[in-house]
């Protein structure tokens, strides 16, 4: 049974059928398109269209076809062309004539989007509170692991020794911005476009504000044409989705960097690794390899939905029966790989003595010794050159700046004294750093108190 072919004499063909069914992907919102028929079916009653036996037998029915599609034991049909489709099929089985009369004062342009933003509001949701839960991970491992010095880099060189908990801390605070974006998001998909017709309202008066208010939207879409021909909702998802898959690849990136033996930092835990076909003694971090490549994916999920709808005419196209795929991929996708992100963190254990003593190469005290010299009035660009020299120096003689004599240190200005071999250890280097949102500890310490008032998760919950 098609929702539509009364002015058509002929059947359509198979492959046409096969071409344009959205059911395949569509079929998971069984439960969104049956809370909209039943509220519908209640709206039609309030308003005389239907009466309260017929709404009530709609319900039930309804009720009845969750179950089977719960157990599995609902039977789709070849022509039924999407969920939509086989549950009006199906009521119609049940009731008779009293099924169809649910169409009344609705299309499937704007069913279908409501079951799309009921979806949408639920996964979104779901969504704050996994990055909340990654946010939790982070938190505790700033706090039992966070005290540990190791390099910071820029470009891929060491620069300034910081705390691991400063550098746990700062993907903390990327996925704030990502759950903020998501609170945003799930705002502008709160609003209900059911009622909007194919394009143009309804001639019955319905009651818009009792079903949005019924389905648990804030409010209603105000106009019709933008209602059923409207997915930023769905686009504003997938560019959240890939901001912060975006901030999990730059970390994954880090942690293949760190499993390394040339840096050796981290050791993934064995329940997150995987190992080699051919090489008996590998442990690969695929967990974070995959999330990495994964976050390719959604950015092509994008991409594909941006390009759909960028030459569209108002109001509905077909071209918008695209949406589902993508964007169910992207959930999926999003949701995999924040709960296998946390698990990995959670679990895997870093190398605190490599990190320390990695401190020690690179010269990554050197911008503390020229801050030495301009504390003591010479100015920085000078300071600069005369710490650039003592590192030329350093590498000519095979030597870390740490392996430096005051005796050394004087013949490059009159101006060092001896609490300059104090400034030079990567320790110290980390606890002088002690403005707001530095690495200092007791900076650290601040940043995990002020994430835990975001969480509103005191220490120890």
């Amino acid at each position: 049974m098609k929702l539509w072919g009364g002015r058509f004499e002929k059947r359509t063909d198979k492959l046409v059928e096969e071409f344009t069914s959205s059911l395949p992907f569509d079929r998971r919102l069984y439960d969104e398109d049956i809370r909209v028929s039943d509220v519908h079916a209640m709206m039609l009653a309030r308003i005389g269209l239907l009466t309260e036996e017929e709404a009530k037998s709609i319900g039930k029915a309804l009720k009845d076809i969750k179950k089977d599609m719960e157990k599995g034991i609902f039977k789709f049909e070849d022509s039924d062309e999407d969920i939509h489709t086989a549950i009006e099929r199906a009521l119609i089985e049940k009731l008779g004539p009293v099924g169809g009369k649910l169409r009344t004062a609705r299309s499937r342009n704007d069913q279908a989007v409501t079951d799309l933003r009921l979806y949408l509001k639920k996964e979104t949701a779901e969504t704050i509170k996994l990055i909340e839960g990654l946010q939790e991970v982070l938190i505790k491992r700033a706090e039992n692991d966070g005290e540990t010095v190791m390099p910071g880099y820029t470009h891929l060189q060491k620069a300034q020794p910081i705390l691991l908990g400063h550098h746990l801390m700062a993907y903390f605070f990327m996925l704030k911005r990502d759950k903020e974006r998501f609170e945003d998001c799930l705002e502008s998909i709160d609003r209900l476009p059911l009622g909007s017709g194919a394009l143009a309202g309804t001639t019955f008066e319905i009651d818009r504000a009792y079903a949005a208010k019924k389905l648990g939207f804030s409010g209603v879409i105000e106009n019709s044409l933008d209602a059923v021909s409207d997915r930023d909702f769905a686009i504003d998802f997938m560019a959240c989705a890939s901001i912060c898959l975006m901030h999990l690849s730059r970390f994954s990136e880090e942690l293949v960097l760190w499993c390394s033996s040339e840096f050796g930092f981290v050791e993934m835990d064995e329940s997150y690794a995987t190992g080699s076909s051919i090489m008996p003694q590998k442990k690969n971090p695929d967990v974070a390899e995959l999330v990495r490549a994964k976050t390719g994916r959604v950015y092509g999920n994008l991409t594909a939905l941006l390009t759909v709808m960028k030459g569209l005419p108002l109001a509905y196209n077909r071209d918008m029966q695209e949406d589902k795929e993508v964007l169910f991929d992207t959930v999926d996708t999003l949701t995999s790989c924040l709960k296998v992100f946390s698990g990995m963190l959670r679990t895997l254990r870093f190398n605190h003595g490599k990190m320390y003593d990695s401190t020690y190469d690179g010269f990554m005290t050197a911008t503390d010794v020229a801050d030495y010299l301009a504390d003591k009035g010479m100015p920085f660009k000078d300071a600069h050159e005369v710490v650039g020299n003592i590192v030329k120096h350093c590498l000519g003689k095979g030597m870390r700046l740490t392996d430096m004599s005051l005796a050394e240190f004087s013949d490059f200005s009159a101006l060092f004294g001896r609490d300059i071999i104090d400034v030079i250890r990567p320790r110290r280097s980390v606890e002088r750093r002690a403005t707001v949102g530095s690495t200092s500890p007791g900076q650290v310490k601040e940043q995990i108190k002020t994430a835990r008032k975001l969480l509103g998760r005191p220490a120890g919950k």
